[in-house]
């Protein structure tokens, strides 16, 4: 970890929406996706992240995320917030649509290093969470799944739930790990910003970060 460089994800900014794999950025340098169910709260967390609350798009309705937001870090490095899924009050075949660019995106993007994916603690993972590890485990992509809202819970409530969530996870390999987030406190931002630096320099050897109980 001492020779990779700390990033400053303060300087993200938003480069472009892309409806499809087509519109999305030049295929190269390296990005990290987060991705959720809709009311996961991961435009709070990349807000959080990059200490811009404007960032991202948050919205008291869940599912306002429909397209593939990119956010420049600089030197070919970036952010992208994924559509989310779930509570999303969208017609079929819109989500259907939504599925199928999704899909594209995380099997044929190249420059994709590693998955932030998001959970509410109360409700960890759900059908939509074990069918995006399934796909991770299948293409060997390296996941770090925040427990969002940690802060609905007691201390001690919130670290036996992420005990329960790790050993959910063992079948799962080393390449998946969870860690405990609050967008509100700060909860494990430290963590996450530790982790990302890892992927955003393309290391293709690169180990996990260790994981914390906090």
């Amino acid at each position: 970890m001492d020779d990779i460089p700390a990033i400053s994800y303060r300087r993200a900014r938003f480069t472009i929406s892309a409806p499809s794999l087509r519109e999305c950025p030049a295929d190269q340098g390296a990005e990290v996706a987060f991705a959720g169910r809709s009311n996961a709260g991961k435009s709070s967390a990349i807000n959080r992240l990059t200490e811009n609350k404007k960032l991202a798009r948050t919205s008291k309705t869940p599912g306002r995320t429909q397209q593939i937001n990119f956010f420049e870090l600089g030197e070919q490095q970036r952010l992208v917030d994924l559509p989310g899924y779930g509570f999303a009050k969208v017609p079929p075949e819109v989500k259907r649509k939504w599925e199928k660019h999704l899909e594209e995106y995380l099997r044929q993007r190249q420059c994709l290093r590693g998955l932030v994916l998001l959970m509410d603690i109360r409700r960890p993972l759900g059908a939509f969470d074990s069918t995006m590890l399934a796909w991770a485990i299948e293409s060997e992509m390296p996941v770090r799944i925040l427990l969002t809202k940690a802060d609905k819970m007691s201390s001690g409530a919130a670290k036996t739930e992420l005990l329960k969530v790790r050993k959910q996870l063992l079948s799962y390999g080393g390449q998946t790990q969870a860690q405990l987030f609050s967008a509100l406190k700060g909860t494990g931002l430290e963590e996450l910003r530790e982790q990302l630096d890892v992927w955003l320099a393309a290391a293709e050897d690169a180990e996990p970060i260790e994981q914390e109980d906090s």
